[in-house]
């Protein structure tokens, strides 16, 4: 593998340098949360620019308005609060304020997936991009690791309109190269293959990195992408690659409905029809675990997706 661990950390952590970076590059970048500075890392950002920075309280559907008011007004405001409580709790001011008012709100969002780990199922948010999806004009972004988490933070200050950026709690691998730039829109080929295609986001990418390794132990070259911009999709890079290798597999920390493998199946669908394999939370809820025995017990993590790039190998 050609990408090393530098060393885990969190990639809400990485959101709080991005946010940072971001305001220090733009004096109009501002910062909202309901209760949860800490929890989001923007004590630094808080710490620098207190005037810059709002404490909502426990209100989320306030923050939401707040801020796209700010948005009017020319300012870049990042809301930020858990995945669950700042996309299933405030669904509809997000639709009406932030995406139909297409106004240049960005959502952070910590604690996703089914890695947030101990906290449960209540708080284990496996629905949150599908529904960032579902509403016209919104980016949803979901980085790998903590430098690309810094990075897609920044990006997304540049960004003109609603963007949702996605991270979680677990010191997890840090393998990106700390100063390779975002680009929204644009998939990164980790690992060159030619048997078949491993498109991952997120968390799993690392897993689809190991999985690599472990295919290619087999004689199995398997490409390894890192979908970090899951809305608007890289669609040339899906074709591009399931042209060349014939066999798809997606790995994601989200449920099977209104995902990036749904994206995906759909982007090959009406271009390059192939044989995909989807590994995904399914159609259920979270529960209370360790974040690596929630993602081995979901099929998360390196063995299953390994496991699902053989399955569809074999339907080529």
């Amino acid at each position: 593998m050609k990408y090393q661990d530098s060393g885990k950390k969190d990639t809400r952590s990485g959101f709080g340098v991005g946010l940072l970076k971001a305001g220090q590059a733009d004096s109009n970048v501002v910062a909202l949360t309901a209760d949860l500075k800490g929890s989001l890392k923007m004590d630094a950002f808080a710490a620098e620019f207190p005037e810059r920075f709002i404490q909502c309280g426990i209100a989320e559907a306030n923050m939401v308005g707040v801020a796209a008011g700010l948005a009017i007004t020319g300012k870049v405001p990042f809301i930020g609060s858990f995945a669950e409580f700042v996309t299933g709790r405030v669904y509809d001011q997000i639709r009406q304020e932030v995406a139909y008012g297409c106004t240049n709100v960005k959502i952070a969002s910590s604690h996703a997936g089914i890695t947030l780990g101990e906290d449960g199922a209540t708080h284990q948010t496996m629905e949150d991009i599908a529904l960032m999806r579902a509403l016209p004009g919104m980016v949803v972004l979901n980085p790998c690791d903590f430098n690309q988490t810094v990075q897609a933070t920044i990006a997304a200050a540049k960004y003109n309109g609603p963007v949702y950026l996605r991270f979680g709690r677990p010191s997890v691998p840090n393998f990106t190269p700390e100063d390779q730039p975002f680009e929204i829109g644009k998939a990164l080929v980790m690992n060159e293959g030619k048997d078949v295609t491993i498109f991952a986001t997120g968390h799993t990418v690392w897993e689809a990195l190991l999985a690599a390794d472990a295919l290619e132990e087999d004689g199995i070259k398997a490409e390894v992408i890192d979908i970090a911009t899951i809305k608007p999709l890289d669609e040339a890079a899906v074709i591009a690659s399931a042209s060349k290798t014939g066999a798809v597999v997606v790995a994601e920390e989200h449920n099977m409905a209104g995902g990036l493998g749904e994206a995906i199946a759909g982007v090959l669908a009406a271009n390059k029809p192939t044989p995909v394999e989807f590994v995904n939370g399914e159609d259920k809820f979270g529960q209370s675990g360790t974040p690596a025995a929630l993602m081995q017990a979901y099929g998360l993590d390196a063995p299953h997706i390994a496991e699902a790039a053989k399955k569809a190998l074999k339907r080529k």
